[in-house]
């Protein structure tokens, strides 16, 4: 019978540490300060992970990991603490519940499986989630808000759009640009990591192109951009300034981080565009035959064929190779109904050819700008795009392997987008990196092994 195939996905890795060997270099700031360190950012920075933010993600976010090896180097020039972030009070996820593995029964095949299922009731607002920081005159040193775009920060009133916003900024009734303002004169920062954009084109990506992603949006309503658009560049470039303006306002330090490619991450690599497996030439000709009268280029044989979709112009017809399936496809509908075969993939769930090349040249052009302005301000610049591009073919730490393979891959959460605590880590390390080369510091790496993947009931 026809059966869908997710190649890859859910096989079990094993993989064994090997010894290594550490040389302790004396530890030094080199040309910076990192005496108050603050992150701005989005979700990747405040430590979203698993469809969710959870207190464990908080404390386990790439800017904790930073501060705590910022805290090592000696004397005026290291990390000090306090360093606040605007904890959550469960772990049970906000304002949605954080996914699990758990059991998930094929209803057609009558088997089961382990999947990423919902955990279990999320907090919400009832539940004490308004941020007030104790006794520290406001100080947080963590300001990534999952959701965020650079074109949000004009926004008047942002935290009606956006409810973790709204769990720690001073003014509900401001703009992110005002609320940056006054954390950074709050602070007064020293050193700060800036990773903003990422949002302002997966919006796109995730919707399944289902948006404007030709960089020509206009504004649904004042001078906000629907979420589903890739910001016009204009905008990007105008606005990624005058929060740096603010940022280094204080005479501070800091680091760019740039782009990935969202494409490459398990969200859109883990369903193949060619997973649908004919095991008999019967099952093929009688899917030739259903489509052939109206679409005589669609055609199947036994083996891996190409889905059936529908493209945002309206066109029905099989997917080719490079095209993306979203993780968000409903798999009954795969394995059950006959989404693929029978009846085309819907367009929210298909990245065509011209979707996918709209988003990597924004994703270009914004990494260009990022570039030009580290070099502006003086400021060292992440090559996060690149860094994150080679855990597709695979990297290792101290004798672990890292892939972006969903689930067994050790680096990415269950959403398929956000990383595991051990991803944050790669995260920090590869800015340490960058830190210690433009600045000639020392900083050492974390223990990227010492910290959770994928927990498997």
């Amino acid at each position: 019978m026809r059966k869908i195939y997710i190649l890859g996905a859910m096989a079990c890795m094993f993989a064994a540490c090997k010894p290594s060997v550490t040389i302790n270099n004396p530890v030094s700031a080199g040309n910076a300060t990192f005496t108050n360190y603050l992150a701005i950012g989005n979700s990747l920075t405040a430590g979203y992970s698993d469809h969710s933010l959870t207190i464990s993600g908080q404390v386990n976010s790439y800017p904790e990991r930073l501060f705590e090896q910022f805290s090592l180097v000696a004397g005026n020039a290291g990390a000090k603490g306090p360093f606040i972030q605007p904890l959550l009070v469960g772990d049970v996820g906000y304002p949605t519940a954080k996914l699990v593995l758990g059991t998930i029964e094929d209803t057609c095949e009558g088997t089961f499986s382990l999947g990423p299922v919902t955990d279990s009731d999320p907090l919400n607002a009832a539940d004490g989630n308004r941020y007030v920081s104790p006794a520290n005159h406001g100080q947080i040193n963590n300001i990534g808000v999952p959701g965020i775009r650079v074109a949000d920060y004009p926004v008047a009133g942002y935290c009606a759009l956006n409810p973790y916003a709204q769990r720690f900024y001073q003014d509900v009734n401001g703009t992110p640009m005002d609320e940056l303002i006054y954390m950074v004169h709050n602070l007064y920062p020293t050193f700060f990591t800036f990773w903003l954009g990422a949002n302002d084109v997966l919006g796109y990506a995730t919707a399944g192109g289902q948006g404007n992603g030709t960089g020509n949006a206009v504004p649904i309503a004042g001078n906000i951009y629907g979420t589903n658009d890739i910001t016009p560049t204009a905008v990007f470039e105008r606005i990624y300034d005058s929060a740096l303006v603010v940022a280094t306002s204080t005479g501070a330090s800091g680091a760019l981080i740039n782009i990935p490619d969202v494409t490459s991450v398990p969200f859109f690599t883990t369903v193949p565009a060619n997973g649908l497996y004919l095991t008999r030439q019967g099952q093929a000709d009688t899917l030739n035959a259903l489509w052939q009268t109206q679409f005589p280029n669609i055609l199947f044989h036994i083996g891996y064929n190409y889905f059936i979709i529908q493209d945002n112009n309206g066109n029905t017809r099989q997917a080719v190779p490079g095209e993306l399936i979203l993780l968000t496809v409903p798999m009954a509908n795969l394995t059950c109904y006959g989404w693929g075969a029978k009846s085309p993939i819907p367009s929210q769930y298909v990245l065509t050819t011209d979707e996918i090349q709209f988003i990597r040249a924004a994703t270009k052009t914004f990494n260009d700008y990022i570039y030009q302005e580290s070099l502006k301000y003086h400021l060292a610049y992440v090559d996060m795009n690149t860094y994150l591009g080679t855990i597709a073919s695979g990297i290792s730490y101290n004798g672990i392997k890292y892939t972006a393979q969903y689930v067994t891959g050790g680096a990415f959460s269950l959403d398929g987008i956000h990383l595991t605590q051990r991803g944050y880590a790669l995260v920090a390390n590869q800015i340490i990196t960058t830190i210690n080369a433009y600045y000639h510091s020392t900083i050492p790496l974390t223990d990227v092994n010492k910290y959770q993947g994928i927990q498997f009931p």
